[in-house]
């Protein structure tokens, strides 16, 4: 049996620039990933099968609408040739983190080392959604197209999240339906002091979020006044917002404090990737 870690994605920015004929909506994003996940486990079997447990088991399909099983699907089918997946649901549904996505890229990838493949290929990989490609390396990258062109950013300084999210699931269609413009400003030119170029950024779809899920802006509002926050946003299209911090002991100290005063939300704290 091996365990894989299915990370949280974080849009530390996200730039709508633009949208395709077919609906495809343009993105220019900065992408990172933190330590709070979900989990796979994944032993031989002699058919793919998928249960589910964990804090955010309740209404997780475990059909083929999943895609954990979607992504096991890829593989050219080998009769004898399957493996039992469990997957741990840590991470909130409709939640802009990515979780979906993540739970498909560590299984692609458990199920080549068990199975001594190749990856699929990428475009059948982006056929699972636009975060699927991005999951695979959970690392910081800069992620534009529609989520196919994927290219190292630079190196980010050490920072710790806290992630919240009020318990209300976005669909991702809504929000970007939402968005009135869908032609902005791609992110500008990276420079060496982190903080003021982060906070020279967006996300497109905070506004629309808020619009659709106003507790969103209660969440942003919260985080700002945690002490020592140097940014507060929200990843992808919501719910999740993030804030920011120098170190693992104000990050911690503020997840504590936000977790006893709504403990109706999630919250959860970790060090970003680098």
């Amino acid at each position: 049996m091996t365990l894989r870690p299915a990370r949280a994605k974080l849009n530390l920015a996200l730039h709508v620039v633009g949208q395709r004929a077919d609906g495809y909506h343009l993105l220019d994003s900065l992408v990172c990933f933190v330590e709070v996940a979900d989990y796979l486990e994944i032993s031989p079997a002699e058919e793919v099968t998928l249960t589910v447990s964990g804090p955010f088991a309740q209404g997780v399909p475990t059909d083929q609408r999943n895609l954990v099983l979607k992504a096991a699907g890829l593989f050219p089918r080998i009769k004898g040739q399957g493996a039992a997946i469990h997957l741990v649901k840590n991470l909130p549904h409709g939640a802009g983190i990515g979780g979906g996505s993540a739970d498909a890229a560590a299984t692609l990838q458990g199920l080549a080392d068990l199975w001594g493949c190749d990856l699929p290929p990428r475009d059948a990989i982006l056929s699972l959604g636009a975060d699927g490609p991005v999951c695979l390396e959970p690392a910081p990258v800069y992620m534009r197209g529609i989520g196919d062109e994927i290219t190292a950013a630079p190196t980010l300084p050490p920072l710790w999240a806290v992630l919240v999210n009020p318990n209300l699931p976005l669909a991702t269609p809504s929000v970007f339906a939402a968005l009135t413009t869908k032609t902005n400003p791609a992110l500008s030119a990276w420079h060496d002091d982190f903080w003021t170029w982060i906070a020279a950024q967006r996300n497109d779809l905070q506004d629309p979020a808020i619009a659709l899920c106003p507790e969103i802006g209660t969440v942003l509002a919260e985080l700002r006044r945690t002490k020592d926050m140097r940014l507060a946003r929200m990843s992808g299209s919501g719910s999740t917002c993030f804030a920011l911090y120098d170190s693992a002991v104000a990050a911690e100290k503020a997840a504590a404090d936000l977790a006893a005063n709504k403990p109706h939300w999630w919250v959860k704290t970790g060090a970003v990737l680098r």
